[in-house]
């Protein structure tokens, strides 16, 4: 069976994309090879029906791949980028998902005439409801971004920007997003506990709200502005409780400043 794709780095994120390709049958198990030094990270792989080998330098020389996905920590993308120079140059499309790493690094190191995507999911992406934006180089042809989007959708939603300098919009609110969530589930718990709940209650009411919400919202079709005026009634409970949240714009400056600090970050990590 032909090599189709190199997936270096096979830890969460990495395997999790994987799992979701061959699960779904967008790849066969042989059309990919994994690269992953860590020996109970490649055994998972090889689990799955992968090849699989230690090092870069462990490809076969005839092994010419029409994608190789770098799914590796930021810390160490310059370093792990390198070992695939060899795929740079040619008919081998390269997709990043490594925060905050932009096009022109990878160009760099690969060369500047390498069909590059770079990728910001986000970690819902695990159990394939991921939110996952893509930004392509000038290189990258229609086909190859129809199966990159085709192999990313997978792991969830799937848009694209045109402008790279977005990206850090993007970290900062769907790259990031999750963490806020969570920390609201985290504050809704406690102030149901503040109200008297039972702790493990608490909780159930803040995740399952959270979760039947956004579930509403995303398959409703009507904008959220709409579903909260609908469950608003004039002078009732939900009213008395926006007030608080909504008086003088209260959240939304919170969510705004929060959001803010995220994509000034994601611009400082990028130089």
């Amino acid at each position: 069976m032909t090599i189709k794709l190199v997936l270096a780095g096979c830890g969460n994120m990495g395997y999790a994309m994987l799992a979701g390709w061959v699960k779904s049958g967008k790849l066969k198990a042989t059309e990919v090879l994994v690269v992953e030094p860590a020996d109970a990270l490649r055994a998972r792989a090889e689990a799955l029906g992968c090849p699989a080998v230690a090092d870069a330098t462990d490809i076969a020389a005839d092994v010419k791949p029409a994608l190789v996905v770098l799914a590796v920590k930021p810390q160490v993308i310059r370093e792990v980028t390198a070992a695939y120079a060899k795929f740079g140059n040619g008919g081998t499309t390269f997709l990043s998902v490594a925060a905050g790493t932009p096009v022109a690094t990878f160009a760099g190191i690969l060369g500047d005439r390498t069909p590059i995507v770079r990728c910001m999911p986000n970690t819902p992406a695990a159990i394939g409801k991921g939110m996952m934006v893509v930004f392509s180089n000038s290189l990258v042809s229609e086909t190859a971004r129809n199966v990159v989007a085709d192999l990313l959708s997978s792991s969830g939603a799937v848009a694209t920007i045109d402008d790279e300098a977005l990206m850090d919009a993007v970290t900062a609110v769907s790259g990031s997003g999750p963490a806020y969530i969570f920390h609201f589930i985290e504050c809704l718990t406690a102030a149901g506990e503040q109200a008297g709940l039972p702790a493990d209650t608490a909780k159930l009411l803040a995740m399952q709200t959270v979760y039947g919400a956004a579930t509403l919202a995303a398959d409703s079709g009507e904008e959220p502005g709409l579903l909260r005026q609908q469950v608003t009634s004039p002078n009732g409970t939900t009213a008395a409780a926006l007030g608080v949240l909504m008086g003088g714009d209260r959240l939304k400056s919170l969510v705004t400043e929060a959001v803010e600090a995220a994509r000034a970050r994601s611009v400082e990590l990028g130089k």
